[in-house]
């Protein structure tokens, strides 16, 4: 298995040690060095012969028994028979060669090379730092891209047996699929289209939330039409260098003609495509630049040539409008939150090589998970595969599926820093007055579960509500008995304990939130008449939590704060009454929610029925508080 070596200085370090160490083995003599006292003695006793005589040195050969009397603590050096080689300096020393012709030695005079010396000296690190620049240059540019091609597109190429996706493996979206489909006829019978004289749609966004499967949706085109897929990002035209994005711009779109028919898909393109001077301030010049580059080319390419433009966001609102016009990006396809039957066949499909047990039902599963994307119902399949096996089951069942919905939604369950008898009674209480309201007002979702296990950050305990159907319009009564439900757990805390805990804060801000709507928006109030007092548009703009500037009068700020109180108000006096009136219900709930620490939907109504049972309490009415 190959494995790519990742950058580190200790390598140059570790190859400038080895240089040293080859530099000087290579230019050692491997020779006995011998003191020059000790070798004008071997000289006198005749025991050296075949004597080279430099510069700066005197070589030759010594025999045995002379290095073991100069030199006793060499071993296994270089040897000749009975003799070994050896080196000394030379000094000045004018009897050298009296000496030597005294001895009958025969000698010569040799000039020293550097050759090998200045080689290693010089052109082996010359050659090394060459390499450096080399690595480093190419790491400059990006993988792939050398520094004198940072203009060029990073795209990724895929070609047809690449793609391995169709539209089979894409569910949930099928309105977004069958307006793609024309596309992928465009592309596989161009002239089917062309014949009456219209041409091919240039552009094609596709918006949504996060996770709806945009990116999927755009695979499975290019996968269905079995033609070049190139994909790449809007923050990976953008770069340090100025004109760098417009250039990669010219030359992804020269790529794509190159290989026409061929599909450009750019990732995020909010990144790229932001509003132009919306915020002097704070504008990028080489982004601006780079879009003004994308609407040229976009404007200049033949719409016949069979290259189609797609991109996703979910952002819509902050792109340019020059993007979104006619002949740019032709068509916009909503790819929106699946449906409960959008759901299951989502479901069915990332299932489908899972060892599932007979009471899996993924209908039910699909009707527990409003408001799920594809990738939280992918993270949902995928954590229940874990859990079944963590816990060594020879299938997944529906407890796993139901644990893994849990995670999703409020986080792991806590082990450590459980609380104390006084908070989990509390919790239960706050848990059950959420549960009965929503069991005894007429709008409410049904409850499947109610939890006081703590999980995630903040959670101490949640009760999950299912609705029967998908539903897009709410009236007011509808909305009331919801602000109800938020405010239940609040008010059964002040009627147990005559006091409200910190636990409600979430409840009470989705309250709000949900009041203000309903008066701004929606119009659904009498006093403030039928206007829609709606923040100014454009608040993408502003940090996260600071307010927008609203778009009316002091005096009707006024009156809608009054509006929004006397609403919550009413509401949180009825749930009061209600929550009065089953006083006993609710500690009945609360207590066995303090021993079981979970009920399910069911076990609810039974102990609500047996409790209406005993006594049946007239319940104040909506309009009796309106």
């Amino acid at each position: 298995m190959d494995k790519r070596l990742q950058f580190s200085i200790w390598y140059f370090v570790l190859g400038f040690v080895l240089l040293i160490w080859l530099q000087d083995w290579l230019s050692a003599t491997h020779r006995i060095e011998l003191k020059y006292s000790d070798f004008k003695k071997a000289v006198a006793a005749r025991q050296v012969s075949d004597i080279a005589i430099t510069k700066d040195s005197i070589r030759g050969t010594i025999t045995a028994d002379a290095m073991k009397q100069y030199a006793p603590e060499t071993k296994g050096m270089e040897s000749s028979g009975t003799k070994h080689t050896f080196a000394t300096v030379r000094v000045d020393d004018p009897d050298l060669t009296k000496d030597l012709q005294a001895a009958q030695i025969a000698y010569r005079g040799e000039m020293e090379s550097n050759f090998l010396s200045n080689l290693l000296s010089w052109v082996l690190p010359m050659l090394v730092m060459v390499a450096i620049w080399q690595f480093l240059f190419h790491r400059m540019g990006g993988a792939g891209h050398g520094l004198m091609s940072i203009g060029k597109s990073k795209a990724r190429v895929y070609v047809e047996d690449d793609i391995k996706l169709d539209f089979s493996q894409v569910a949930g979206i099928d309105e977004a699929v069958a307006e793609l489909r024309e596309v992928v006829a465009f592309l596989r019978t161009p002239e089917q289209f062309t014949r009456l004289g219209g041409r091919l749609p240039k552009g094609i966004l596709l918006v949504g939330p996060p996770g709806t499967g945009k990116t999927l949706l755009a695979r499975a085109v290019a996968g269905e039409a079995k033609v070049p897929f190139f994909s790449l990002s809007g923050s990976e035209f953008v770069e340090m260098f100025v004109g760098v994005g417009a250039a990669r711009v010219r030359d992804l779109f020269e790529q794509a003609q190159a290989k026409a028919p061929c599909i450009i898909f750019i990732d995020e393109l909010d990144a790229l495509g932001r509003a132009r001077g919306v915020n002097p301030v704070g504008s990028n010049e080489e982004r601006e630049q780079t879009l003004n580059q994308l609407l040229t080319e976009m404007d200049g390419f033949n719409p016949n040539s069979g290259v189609v433009l797609m991109a996703a966001t979910n952002r819509p609102e902050i792109l340019d409008p020059a993007l979104l016009r006619a002949g740019r990006f032709d068509r916009q396809v909503v790819v929106d939150r699946p449906d409960i039957a959008g759901r299951e066949a989502i479901l069915r499909v990332h299932t489908a090589h899972l060892v599932l047990a007979p009471d899996v039902d993924l209908k039910l599963l699909a009707a527990r998970t409003p408001g799920f994307v594809g990738a939280d119902l992918a993270n949902v399949a995928n954590e229940a595969a874990l859990l079944a096996a963590r816990a060594g089951k020879p299938a997944i069942d529906m407890s796993d599926f139901d644990e893994a919905i849990d995670r999703t939604v409020a986080g792991l369950r806590k082990k450590s820093n459980l609380m104390t008898p006084d908070e989990k009674h509390r919790v239960a209480i706050h848990e059950a007055g959420h549960a009965l309201v929503a069991t005894l007002v007429e709008h409410a979702d049904p409850i499947r579960k109610i939890s006081i296990i703590p999980r995630g950050v903040a959670a101490l305990g949640f009760t999950v509500q299912v609705p029967a159907q998908d539903r897009h319009l709410y009236t007011r009564s509808e909305i009331q008995d919801r602000l109800a439900v938020l405010l239940g757990g609040r008010v059964a805390e002040r009627i147990q304990f005559d006091e409200i805990s910190t636990g409600a804060a979430d409840d009470l801000q989705k309250a709000t939130e949900l009041a203000r709507s309903c008066l701004l928006e929606y119009g659904m109030s009498e006093r403030l008449g039928p206007v829609a007092f709606s923040a100014e548009r454009g608040t993408f703009l502003a940090a996260p939590g600071m307010p927008s500037r609203a778009d009316y009068s002091v005096e009707t700020a006024v009156a809608v704060d009054r509006e929004m109180h006397d609403l919550l108000e009413g509401v949180e006096t009825r749930v009061h009454q209600l929550l009065d009136a089953y006083r006993n219900t609710l500690l009945a709930i609360a207590a066995r929610l303090e021993q079981t620490e979970i009920m399910d939907g069911a076990e609810l109504r039974e102990i609500v029925e047996r409790e209406k049972q005993k006594s049946s309490p007239l319940l104040p009415s909506r309009e009796a508080l309106a």
